[in-house]
């Protein structure tokens, strides 16, 4: 793909405020791209050779377009491919109904998303698909999106996918269970496949029935090098018990630990969405409770978690985490402040070392649009980049 699209701007005015300015001849630790053509919601994955792969919505938020491109080295866009066959079957209304992607075995892209009002196929009309789709054998086009839902649930929402370098692929999302209506009746669901997302098998439930689910808020979800798959939710029991839970499954996706991550007592739906990361040194979540956001580190190995680390300073109006770190261990988190139903805002980021402790000052640059959030990714030389 030809790397012609120069909409890309690398913001340096920000990495000099917060601290970041590098000496000369060394490596600019962060890099910040703005998506091209007006995109909202970017995902950002980095492969196994160093390659950042991004996918963004388009269009009206009620029912618009998915679309994929790379981002080369002097950060510009690839020119972007079209993910959704059928026009009009993504959603960016409530931010946290985005598409996602992952890639898989032998570099695969793998997007999933819930479905528009116009999106198809669908089983009946009254349906909420979650659709899903496969870059196709010569890396040219996306082959056309199918619903993996089999069973007859309802309030489908969160769609999200993970992948690994085995050819299983993982869609996850959450819903009522069969014959029941309320958030404390909804389950995290997962459709798994293992021949590189050709087949999928029924889904099956992969949270505990006695949480419950938040309803409007986004599903994490991670499959990393050893074969463990990783889902983030927000419970909803009891209506107020909106507690963060990690979801670890070590022989893939049959069956799920549960641990709850931490507690945040509110009557009312967050919105949030989640993010998780692979490391040297671990498996990376972040999330959001009251308006602050914060993040660990886990064992892949032990489960065992390293104390919750938050961001600097404080605020009550963080949302949409995302995280990644480098081979020397360092990560990054980024968020957005101010943003919220139908209202843009900013973006903030912190770049913390391989202890936790910070790097540099909080860094913030304005601008980002309505219904929408931030992504990060490591580059090859070991630098981030954020986009948004």
């Amino acid at each position: 793909m030809g790397m012609h699209l120069k909409r890309s701007v690398v913001v340096i005015a920000c990495l000099v405020a917060a601290g970041f300015a590098p000496a000369s001849g060394q490596i600019e630790p962060l890099s910040i791209l703005r998506l091209p053509d007006g995109g909202i919601q970017p995902q950002a994955v980095t492969d196994e050779k160093g390659i950042v792969h991004v996918l963004y919505f388009r269009g009206e938020a009620a029912h618009g377009d998915l679309f994929y491109a790379r981002v080369a080295d002097d950060g510009t866009f690839s020119r972007p491919l079209r993910v959704n066959t059928h026009a009009g079957s993504a959603i960016a209304t409530g931010t946290m109904r985005g598409g996602h992607l992952a890639i898989g075995r032998n570099g695969r892209v793998h997007v999933a998303w819930h479905g528009s009002d116009q999106a198809s196929p669908r089983r009946d009309s009254n349906e909420t698909p979650v659709l899903y789709t496969r870059m196709n054998d010569a890396g040219t086009a996306f082959e056309p999106e199918r619903n993996v839902v089999q069973q007859h649930l309802a309030g489908l929402d969160g769609g999200t996918v993970a992948a690994d370098a085995s050819g299983k692929i993982y869609v996850a999302w959450h819903a009522f269970q069969p014959g029941m209506r309320g958030e404390a009746d909804r389950r995290v669901w997962i459709a798994r496949s293992t021949d590189d997302g050709r087949t999928f098998a029924a889904e099956s439930p992969a949270s505990d029935a006695a949480t419950g689910a938040c309803g409007c808020c986004g599903v994490g979800a991670l499959a990393d090098r050893r074969g463990s798959l990783y889902l983030l939710y927000r419970s909803a029991t009891d209506i107020v018990h909106r507690d963060t839970y990690l979801l670890t499954s070590r022989d893939s996706g049959v069956s799920f630990a549960s641990e709850k991550v931490q507690e945040w007592n509110i009557g009312a739906c967050p919105m949030s969405t989640y993010s998780l990361g692979e490391s040297a040194s671990g498996i990376l979540a972040a999330w959001e409770t009251d308006g602050q956001v914060q993040w660990l580190r886990a064992d892949p190995r032990t489960g065992a978690r390293s104390e919750i680390i938050a961001a600097a300073g404080s605020s009550r109006n963080r949302k949409h985490p995302v995280i990644a770190s480098n081979e020397r261990g360092e990560t990054i988190l980024a968020w957005t402040e101010g943003t919220g139903w139908s209202r843009g805002g900013g973006v903030a980021w912190q770049i913390f070392d391989r202890s936790g402790r910070t790097i540099g000052a909080l860094g913030h640059a304005p601008g980002v649009p309505t219904w929408s959030m931030a992504a990060v990714a490591t580059r090859r030389d070991g630098s981030f980049v954020l986009i948004y």
